[in-house]
């Protein structure tokens, strides 16, 4: 759900370190366990919300997916990055693709359901292509990607009932996933920019910037919250899922299917996440749904889906 990937996949790409444990299932199957994962993570956020404060779940999805970045590092025997610069470049992209977004979908879930949520989830694209207009010279823009950044923006407005003044959202609630979402093609972008050429693998890349997300997060947790009187156990339980799957478990198999089908491919994956948050909040959390919320949601994915194609070389 999380950035679709840490690593910038332009034209320079980092040496992968494909983890061998889990290509011997076939992509397919690695494809829909990602989806799924990062899909019930929602659902994990909001219940674990529901008993502990949101700098202190989204603390605990950073401790338990660092543990697991780290002993797959260990098996691996892949070492940490050792330029400062890399450490220096790494912290800035922690915040924006690990601590901001992290927590202000944690922050979210307080007040909107997960299903909208996990649409909101859906639109880095969008505001990947807006950004990368100004930012990346090289994506020149055509008619398409134009089409699909305008379709998709008016998907947004469906789901939010625009023409109905947003009545039953709490706008700032919404406004924080929108800019969750907003953080992660920042984050890529500045990841593209700085270590778009850098020779450490992908796996020493994420578990550093995950390490470094999860000390960012133990130095805010603590300023803004007291420690918790009880700890639930369905909630400890979403908090160790979220973190041990929706983060390091899910950022292993990412790394498996960008390395085997390619970026383009198993960027797809973004396209189902918003349909099992659905499907996760409706049946399992009881949440309600509007009739322009899957309607909106269809527009979204279009319109994400054309800002991804891109011209044939001559």
């Amino acid at each position: 759900m999380t950035s679709l990937t840490a690593v910038p996949h332009g034209r320079r790409t980092l040496r992968a370190n494909r983890p061998g444990a889990f290509r011997a299932l076939d992509w397919r199957v690695r494809f829909a366990a990602l989806a799924l994962v990062w899909g019930f993570s929602f659902l994990f956020i909001k219940v674990g919300t529901g008993a502990f404060a949101p700098f202190q779940v989204t603390f605990g999805r950073l401790l338990f997916g660092s543990v697991v970045l780290l002993a797959a590092m260990a098996v691996k025997r892949t070492r940490l990055p050792r330029s400062t610069r890399t450490w220096a470049h790494l912290m800035v992209a922690a915040f924006f693709l690990n601590a901001l977004p992290f927590s202000l979908f944690a922050y979210s879930e307080l007040t909107i359901p997960s299903t909208l949520a996990g649409i909101c989830n859906a639109t880095p694209p969008l505001w990947g292509m807006a950004l990368s207009l100004i930012a990346l010279s090289e994506d020149r823009p055509t008619r398409r990607r134009v089409a699909g950044l305008g379709l998709g923006f008016l998907g947004v407005l469906t789901v939010l009932g625009a023409w109905q003044g947003f009545s039953g959202l709490d706008p700032s609630g919404t406004a924080m996933a929108l800019l969750a979402s907003l953080s992660y093609p920042v984050g890529w972008i500045y990841l593209r920019r700085t270590l778009g050429g850098s020779t450490d693998s992908a796996l020493s890349m994420t578990g550093t910037q995950v390490l470094l997300a999860t000390a960012q997060l133990a130095v805010v947790t603590p300023l803004f919250t007291t420690v918790p009187t009880s700890y639930p156990l369905l909630p400890v339980l979403s908090v160790v899922a979220l973190g041990a799957l929706g983060t390091g478990f899910a950022m292993l198999l990412q790394y498996t299917l960008v390395t085997e089908v390619g970026p383009t491919t198993a960027q797809m994956v973004t396209y189902f996440i918003p349909v099992i948050a659905t499907l996760a909040g409706v049946t399992l959390l009881g949440e309600s749904l509007a009739w322009t919320t899957p309607v909106g949601a269809l527009i979204v994915l279009a319109g994400a889906a054309l800002t991804q194609t891109h011209p044939r070389p001559r």
